[in-house]
């Protein structure tokens, strides 16, 4: 029941927050903490939903150590994410991200609504990314992603037809 109490409170303080955030804005190192804190989850969830369209030594489709990586960058990147979810929602929210429930609940969220979007055609070209980019470390990876956004956002203001999240990213270039 306390976790429900907790899924309600947060969903109540940040949806709406985020959708209409106009004044507040993410730089880009705040959007990697993000990022990294839905990385070690986004690769699981995708290895899942991937796994039976690659080859058995897929690092998306075994994890271990790529995910391991993951986790212990996510766990350092957690402070900041927490600030920057802080900054895009009400302050009160930020007693409720001291809860041991609050990081799994949030990327419980966020993560089928990231692969979700995942075409089944698309798993060869991921796999091939991943596994490009995995020398790097997790930190690096997180900037390639929002480094990516942030190009497709300006895509986007630009008039092209692209799909990108609507993601309250700073363009003061930080």
């Amino acid at each position: 029941m306390k976790r429900l109490g907790l899924i309600v409170a947060l969903a109540a303080l940040v949806a709406p927050e985020v959708a209409t955030a106009q004044r507040a804005c993410i730089t880009g190192p705040e959007a990697e903490a993000m990022t990294l804190v839905a990385m070690p989850d986004i690769l699981r969830e995708t290895g899942r939903v991937c796994g039976a369209r690659l080859p058995a030594s897929s690092l998306i489709r075994g994890g271990g150590s790529l995910i391991s990586r993951y986790e212990s960058a996510a766990d350092q990147a957690w402070p900041a994410a927490k600030a920057a979810i802080v900054k895009l929602s009400d302050p009160a929210i930020d007693t409720l991200l001291q809860s041991d429930y609050a990081r799994p609940l949030l990327t419980s969220l966020l993560v089928p609504f990231i692969v979700g979007r995942i075409g089944l055609e698309d798993c060869g070209t991921i796999d091939r990314l991943v596994t490009q980019l995995a020398p790097l470390p997790p930190r690096n990876m997180a900037g390639v992603v929002v480094t990516a956004l942030q190009y497709l956002k300006t895509e986007k203001a630009r008039g092209r037809q692209v799909a990108v999240p609507d993601l309250p990213l700073c363009t003061n270039g930080n």
